[in-house]
Protein backbone atom coordinates (compact mmCIF):
# COMPACT_ATOMS: atom_id res chain seq x y z
CA UNK A 1 0.00 0.00 0.00
CA UNK A 2 1.03 3.58 -0.68
CA UNK A 3 0.53 6.21 2.03
CA UNK A 4 0.62 9.95 1.36
CA UNK A 5 1.04 12.38 4.27
CA UNK A 6 -0.20 15.97 3.82
CA UNK A 7 -0.30 18.52 6.68
CA UNK A 8 -3.16 21.03 6.62
CA UNK A 9 -3.36 24.36 8.43
CA UNK A 10 -6.10 26.85 7.52
CA UNK A 11 -6.38 25.66 3.91
CA UNK A 12 -10.16 25.44 3.47
CA UNK A 13 -9.97 27.34 0.19
CA UNK A 14 -7.54 24.81 -1.32
CA UNK A 15 -8.79 21.51 0.06
CA UNK A 16 -11.25 20.64 -2.72
CA UNK A 17 -8.68 21.14 -5.46
CA UNK A 18 -5.98 19.46 -3.36
CA UNK A 19 -8.04 16.31 -2.77
CA UNK A 20 -9.23 16.07 -6.38
CA UNK A 21 -5.75 16.41 -7.86
CA UNK A 22 -4.10 14.09 -5.33
CA UNK A 23 -6.72 11.33 -5.65
CA UNK A 24 -6.69 11.58 -9.44
CA UNK A 25 -2.87 11.43 -9.51
CA UNK A 26 -2.74 8.35 -7.25
CA UNK A 27 -5.55 6.41 -8.93
CA UNK A 28 -3.75 6.80 -12.25
CA UNK A 29 -1.12 4.27 -11.13
CA UNK A 30 -2.30 2.47 -7.96
CA UNK A 31 -5.48 1.15 -6.36
CA UNK A 32 -4.31 0.42 -2.82
CA UNK A 33 -3.52 3.77 -1.22
CA UNK A 34 -4.33 6.01 1.73
CA UNK A 35 -4.06 9.77 2.08
CA UNK A 36 -3.45 10.94 5.64
CA UNK A 37 -4.33 14.59 6.07
CA UNK A 38 -2.81 15.93 9.29
CA UNK A 39 -5.11 18.72 10.44
CA UNK A 40 -2.69 20.87 12.45
CA UNK A 41 -5.05 22.83 14.70
CA UNK A 42 -6.68 24.90 11.95
CA UNK A 43 -8.85 27.85 12.94
CA UNK A 44 -11.07 27.66 9.84
CA UNK A 45 -13.29 24.85 8.50
CA UNK A 46 -10.45 22.74 7.13
CA UNK A 47 -11.32 19.76 9.35
CA UNK A 48 -14.95 19.72 8.26
CA UNK A 49 -13.95 19.96 4.59
CA UNK A 50 -11.64 16.97 5.03
CA UNK A 51 -14.29 14.92 6.82
CA UNK A 52 -16.77 15.68 4.03
CA UNK A 53 -14.28 14.28 1.52
CA UNK A 54 -13.66 11.25 3.72
CA UNK A 55 -17.36 10.40 3.55
CA UNK A 56 -16.96 10.19 -0.24
CA UNK A 57 -13.61 8.35 -0.29
CA UNK A 58 -12.65 6.03 2.56
CA UNK A 59 -9.04 5.98 1.38
CA UNK A 60 -8.85 9.42 2.96
CA UNK A 61 -7.91 9.52 6.65
CA UNK A 62 -7.76 12.56 8.89
CA UNK A 63 -5.40 12.96 11.84
CA UNK A 64 -6.58 15.90 13.93
CA UNK A 65 -3.98 17.37 16.30
CA UNK A 66 -4.95 19.05 19.57
CA UNK A 67 -3.44 22.39 18.48
CA UNK A 68 -1.04 23.85 15.94
CA UNK A 69 2.30 22.12 16.57
CA UNK A 70 3.99 23.27 13.37
CA UNK A 71 4.86 21.93 9.97
CA UNK A 72 7.60 19.45 10.89
CA UNK A 73 5.66 18.03 13.85
CA UNK A 74 2.58 17.51 11.65
CA UNK A 75 4.63 15.61 9.07
CA UNK A 76 6.14 13.47 11.84
CA UNK A 77 2.67 12.63 13.18
CA UNK A 78 1.51 11.58 9.72
CA UNK A 79 4.57 9.41 9.16
CA UNK A 80 4.01 7.62 12.46
CA UNK A 81 0.39 6.84 11.51
CA UNK A 82 1.14 5.85 7.90
CA UNK A 83 0.65 2.12 7.25
CA UNK A 84 1.97 1.87 3.69
CA UNK A 85 5.06 -0.01 2.53
CA UNK A 86 5.85 3.16 0.57
CA UNK A 87 5.16 6.61 2.06
CA UNK A 88 5.02 9.97 0.31
CA UNK A 89 5.12 13.49 1.78
CA UNK A 90 3.71 16.69 0.29
CA UNK A 91 2.84 20.18 1.50
CA UNK A 92 -0.84 21.07 1.49
CA UNK A 93 -0.58 24.26 -0.56
CA UNK A 94 -0.38 22.61 -4.03
CA UNK A 95 2.94 24.23 -4.81
CA UNK A 96 4.30 20.68 -5.12
CA UNK A 97 2.52 18.80 -7.94
CA UNK A 98 0.88 15.54 -6.76
CA UNK A 99 1.07 14.32 -10.37
CA UNK A 100 4.77 13.62 -9.75
CA UNK A 101 3.97 10.87 -7.25
CA UNK A 102 3.60 8.45 -10.15
CA UNK A 103 7.19 9.08 -11.31
CA UNK A 104 8.49 8.82 -7.72
CA UNK A 105 6.67 5.50 -7.27
CA UNK A 106 8.08 4.19 -10.55
CA UNK A 107 11.65 5.04 -9.53
CA UNK A 108 11.23 3.29 -6.17
CA UNK A 109 9.56 0.15 -7.52
CA UNK A 110 11.40 -0.22 -10.85
CA UNK A 111 14.81 1.39 -10.23
CA UNK A 112 15.12 0.16 -6.64
CA UNK A 113 15.60 3.53 -4.95
CA UNK A 114 14.82 3.79 -1.24
CA UNK A 115 14.13 7.53 -1.18
CA UNK A 116 13.05 9.90 -3.95
CA UNK A 117 13.10 13.64 -3.25
CA UNK A 118 11.59 16.39 -5.35
CA UNK A 119 14.26 18.83 -6.51
CA UNK A 120 13.11 22.30 -7.52
CA UNK A 121 14.67 23.29 -10.82
CA UNK A 122 12.84 26.61 -10.65
CA UNK A 123 10.11 28.54 -8.90
CA UNK A 124 7.22 30.41 -10.46
CA UNK A 125 6.67 33.96 -9.34
CA UNK A 126 9.07 36.71 -8.33
CA UNK A 127 8.28 37.08 -4.65
CA UNK A 128 10.88 37.91 -2.04
CA UNK A 129 10.24 34.49 -0.48
CA UNK A 130 11.85 32.85 -3.52
CA UNK A 131 14.96 34.99 -3.03
CA UNK A 132 15.19 34.10 0.67
CA UNK A 133 14.68 30.40 -0.10
CA UNK A 134 17.39 30.43 -2.76
CA UNK A 135 19.81 32.18 -0.41
CA UNK A 136 19.12 29.62 2.31
CA UNK A 137 19.79 26.68 -0.01
CA UNK A 138 22.98 28.36 -1.26
CA UNK A 139 24.20 28.85 2.32
CA UNK A 140 23.11 25.39 3.45
CA UNK A 141 24.89 23.73 0.53
CA UNK A 142 28.17 25.32 1.59
CA UNK A 143 28.00 24.87 5.36
CA UNK A 144 26.04 21.66 5.97
CA UNK A 145 27.71 18.37 6.86
CA UNK A 146 25.23 16.51 4.61
CA UNK A 147 25.29 16.72 0.85
CA UNK A 148 22.92 16.65 -2.15
CA UNK A 149 20.16 18.63 -0.45
CA UNK A 150 20.10 21.78 -2.52
CA UNK A 151 16.58 22.88 -3.50
CA UNK A 152 14.88 19.90 -1.87
CA UNK A 153 12.07 20.19 0.67
CA UNK A 154 9.44 17.95 2.19
CA UNK A 155 8.10 16.67 -1.16
CA UNK A 156 9.37 13.09 -1.30
CA UNK A 157 8.62 9.35 -1.23
CA UNK A 158 10.30 6.63 0.85
CA UNK A 159 10.27 2.89 1.34
CA UNK A 160 9.12 1.59 4.71
CA UNK A 161 12.71 0.81 5.79
CA UNK A 162 13.69 4.45 5.27
CA UNK A 163 10.58 5.72 7.06
CA UNK A 164 11.30 3.50 10.06
CA UNK A 165 14.91 4.73 10.15
CA UNK A 166 13.74 8.36 9.97
CA UNK A 167 11.30 7.83 12.84
CA UNK A 168 14.01 6.44 15.13
CA UNK A 169 15.46 9.97 15.38
CA UNK A 170 13.53 11.63 18.17
CA UNK A 171 14.96 15.15 18.33
CA UNK A 172 12.38 17.79 19.21
CA UNK A 173 13.72 20.52 16.93
CA UNK A 174 13.32 18.82 13.57
CA UNK A 175 14.26 19.55 9.96
CA UNK A 176 12.92 16.56 8.04
CA UNK A 177 14.67 17.16 4.68
CA UNK A 178 17.99 17.10 6.54
CA UNK A 179 17.06 14.00 8.54
CA UNK A 180 15.91 12.29 5.34
CA UNK A 181 19.29 12.90 3.76
CA UNK A 182 21.19 11.97 6.93
CA UNK A 183 19.80 8.42 7.17
CA UNK A 184 21.45 7.39 3.92
CA UNK A 185 19.90 4.59 1.81
CA UNK A 186 19.81 4.81 -1.99
CA UNK A 187 18.48 8.25 -2.81
CA UNK A 188 17.22 9.60 -6.11
CA UNK A 189 15.57 12.78 -7.35
CA UNK A 190 12.89 14.08 -9.69
CA UNK A 191 12.99 17.66 -10.90
CA UNK A 192 10.03 20.01 -11.07
CA UNK A 193 9.19 23.71 -11.19
CA UNK A 194 7.49 24.79 -8.00
CA UNK A 195 4.14 26.51 -8.52
CA UNK A 196 2.85 29.64 -6.85
CA UNK A 197 -0.02 29.32 -4.43
CA UNK A 198 -3.27 29.30 -6.37
CA UNK A 199 -5.24 30.77 -3.46
CA UNK A 200 -4.69 32.36 -0.06
CA UNK A 201 -1.57 33.51 1.73
CA UNK A 202 1.38 31.28 2.65
CA UNK A 203 0.94 29.70 6.08
CA UNK A 204 4.70 29.68 6.61
CA UNK A 205 5.41 33.34 7.36
CA UNK A 206 8.85 34.79 6.73
CA UNK A 207 9.61 34.62 10.44
CA UNK A 208 8.70 30.91 10.52
CA UNK A 209 10.84 30.31 7.43
CA UNK A 210 13.81 31.98 9.14
CA UNK A 211 13.25 29.82 12.25
CA UNK A 212 13.13 26.69 10.08
CA UNK A 213 16.32 27.78 8.30
CA UNK A 214 18.02 28.34 11.66
CA UNK A 215 16.90 24.90 12.84
CA UNK A 216 18.41 23.36 9.71
CA UNK A 217 21.74 25.18 10.02
CA UNK A 218 22.16 24.60 13.77
CA UNK A 219 21.20 20.92 13.42
CA UNK A 220 23.38 20.02 10.44
CA UNK A 221 26.29 22.46 10.45
CA UNK A 222 29.16 23.63 12.65
CA UNK A 223 29.10 26.98 10.84
CA UNK A 224 27.58 29.09 13.69
CA UNK A 225 30.13 28.04 16.29
CA UNK A 226 32.99 28.25 13.75
CA UNK A 227 31.82 31.76 12.86
CA UNK A 228 32.28 32.76 16.52
CA UNK A 229 35.80 31.32 16.46
CA UNK A 230 36.68 33.19 13.26
CA UNK A 231 35.30 36.47 14.60
CA UNK A 232 37.32 36.02 17.77
CA UNK A 233 40.49 35.35 15.78
CA UNK A 234 39.87 38.38 13.55
CA UNK A 235 39.33 40.56 16.63
CA UNK A 236 42.51 39.26 18.22
CA UNK A 237 44.60 39.89 15.08
CA UNK A 238 43.14 43.36 14.46
CA UNK A 239 43.77 44.56 17.98
CA UNK A 240 47.19 42.95 18.17
CA UNK A 241 48.23 45.19 15.28
CA UNK A 242 46.37 48.07 16.86
CA UNK A 243 48.32 47.52 20.07
CA UNK A 244 51.62 47.53 18.16
CA UNK A 245 50.61 50.77 16.44
CA UNK A 246 49.72 52.43 19.76
CA UNK A 247 53.01 51.30 21.31
CA UNK A 248 55.02 52.71 18.40
CA UNK A 249 53.00 55.93 18.53
CA UNK A 250 53.78 56.31 22.22
CA UNK A 251 57.50 55.70 21.68
CA UNK A 252 57.80 58.22 18.87
CA UNK A 253 55.46 60.76 20.42
CA UNK A 254 52.76 61.06 17.76
CA UNK A 255 49.95 59.31 19.63
CA UNK A 256 46.59 60.99 19.20
CA UNK A 257 45.00 62.04 22.49
CA UNK A 258 41.32 61.01 22.77
CA UNK A 259 38.86 58.22 23.37
CA UNK A 260 37.78 57.36 19.82
CA UNK A 261 40.10 54.39 19.39
CA UNK A 262 39.26 53.09 22.87
CA UNK A 263 35.50 53.27 22.29
CA UNK A 264 35.86 51.71 18.85
CA UNK A 265 37.76 48.74 20.25
CA UNK A 266 35.22 48.29 23.06
CA UNK A 267 32.30 48.32 20.59
CA UNK A 268 34.04 45.90 18.24
CA UNK A 269 35.01 43.36 20.88
CA UNK A 270 31.64 43.75 22.61
CA UNK A 271 29.83 42.98 19.36
CA UNK A 272 31.88 39.82 18.85
CA UNK A 273 31.09 38.72 22.40
CA UNK A 274 27.35 39.33 21.95
CA UNK A 275 27.27 37.40 18.67
CA UNK A 276 29.12 34.53 20.32
CA UNK A 277 26.77 34.54 23.31
CA UNK A 278 23.78 34.52 20.97
CA UNK A 279 25.09 31.50 19.09
CA UNK A 280 25.92 29.64 22.30
CA UNK A 281 22.45 30.56 23.58
CA UNK A 282 20.86 28.95 20.53
CA UNK A 283 22.72 25.71 21.21
CA UNK A 284 21.79 25.84 24.91
CA UNK A 285 18.13 26.37 23.97
CA UNK A 286 18.18 23.33 21.70
CA UNK A 287 19.84 21.22 24.41
CA UNK A 288 17.15 22.40 26.84
CA UNK A 289 14.36 21.46 24.40
CA UNK A 290 15.80 17.99 23.99
CA UNK A 291 16.27 17.50 27.73
CA UNK A 292 12.59 18.35 28.38
CA UNK A 293 11.68 15.28 26.32
CA UNK A 294 8.13 16.51 25.66
CA UNK A 295 6.10 14.89 22.86
CA UNK A 296 6.25 16.99 19.71
CA UNK A 297 2.50 16.61 19.08
CA UNK A 298 -0.74 15.39 20.65
CA UNK A 299 -3.52 13.72 18.68
CA UNK A 300 -7.06 14.90 19.31
CA UNK A 301 -8.73 12.29 17.09
CA UNK A 302 -7.85 9.96 14.22
CA UNK A 303 -10.61 9.59 11.66
CA UNK A 304 -9.90 6.26 9.96
CA UNK A 305 -12.70 5.51 7.49
CA UNK A 306 -15.93 5.38 9.49
CA UNK A 307 -14.06 5.07 12.79
CA UNK A 308 -12.77 7.86 14.97
CA UNK A 309 -9.97 6.76 17.29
Amino acid sequence: MLSIVIPIYNEEGLIDDLVKRTVSALEAFIDDYEIIFVEDGSEDQSLQYLLNWQNKNHNIKVLSLSKNFGHQAAFTAGLEYAAGEIVGMMDGDLQDPPELFGEMYRKITEENYDIISGTRSGRKGKSGRNIYTSLFHLLFRNVAVIQNMENTGNFSMMKREAVDALLTMKEKVRYLPGLRSFIGFKQGYVEFVRDERSEGDPKMSLSKLFILAADAIFAFSRFPIKMCLYLGLIGTIVFMFAGIYVLIAKIFGFAVIGWSSTLLSIYFLGSIQLVSLGVVGEYVYRIYKESQNRPIYFVKKFYDGNRAK
